[in-house]
């Protein structure tokens, strides 16, 4: 039966809105809906999300609990930050060899709200504040558009829950068919909005990383890119995302036939933005 896939910061209200689902399912359904999640592994959040091996391994311990408890009759919530495109597209591969539909909960906060939720924790759930903001600047938000993310339900922290259309996409759609899952695509817009998203994210983890062991002054350099990041000053993670989100609204309105070319004016535009 049908999986729904939650997504969102650290911190963004997933738990709560999987437990406020789960209760929903049980009520109205009669069928047993389960939740698998970080927290159902047992997983020290500080130790994991900071190395990216033992992350990679809880990715995986996760989707294989999914695939154990994919069945004909039960409901599945996946509980976790779900954040990486890739892995979300690695989920839909599954419902597709399972034959089951699913849906994507997107739990929608600032990642200034977010930060306060986490400081408002019991200490021993917290994220670290350096995880807490690596995890924010590596997130892949999901996009309708994708396969893989839709149905996409997003949700800002205020508003309820829309029980009834989430049933509907579940119950009363087909699962997609398992032969389209190695299909090419023809390359399109999305194509390209995918690697601006992607490339741009990458030079973003280049300039947070640098930062860490670099003085002002020091010339980063970018992968893809022929010239470099002048880091003339300390730059908060909140200029570089406002940066990010400017370049990409430019580019969609003029964008290229080389994303080849897409590390390069990212770099150019920084340079002259942070300068």
């Amino acid at each position: 039966m049908p999986l729904i896939v939650m997504c969102g910061y650290p911190c963004s209200g997933k738990t709560r809105r999987a437990e406020e689902l789960k209760e929903y399912f049980k009520q109205n359904t009669g069928r047993k809906v389960h939740v698998v999640g970080d927290g159902t592994l047992d997983v020290e959040k500080n130790t994991v999300y900071a190395d990216s091996q033992k992350e990679k391994n809880v990715r995986a311990a996760l989707k294989a609990e999914v695939e154990r408890k994919v069945n004909k009759d039960d409901i599945v919530i996946l509980d976790s930050l779900n954040y990486i495109k890739g892995y979300r597209y690695e989920l839909f591969c599954l419902i597709k060899h399972t034959q089951t539909p699913h849906c994507l909960v997107y739990c929608l906060t600032s990642d200034e709200m977010s930060s306060t939720w986490n400081t408002e924790r019991n200490p021993s759930e917290q994220y670290a504040q350096d995880i807490f903001d690596a995890l924010v600047l590596r997130f892949e938000a999901p996009d309708s558009r994708n396969r893989w993310d839709s149905p996409l339900f997003t949700i800002p922290k205020d508003e309820t829950l829309p029980f009834e259309a989430i049933s509907d996409a579940l119950f009363k759609r087909k699962a997609p068919p398992p032969n389209q899952s190695t299909q090419s695509q023809p390359l399109s817009s999305t194509n390209f909005l995918y690697e601006l998203d992607k490339i741009t994210q990458e030079v973003l983890m280049v300039i947070f990383n640098a930062q860490k062991t670099s003085v002002p002054g020091d010339l980063v350099t970018v992968p893809g890119a022929t010239e470099k990041i002048e880091l003339t000053r300390s730059i908060n993670m909140a200029e570089l995302r406002k940066l990010r989100r400017q370049f990409i609204s430019y580019t969609k309105m003029h964008p290229t036939e080389n994303t080849a070319q897409i590390s390069n004016m990212f770099v150019q535009y920084l340079n002259k933005s942070l300068h």
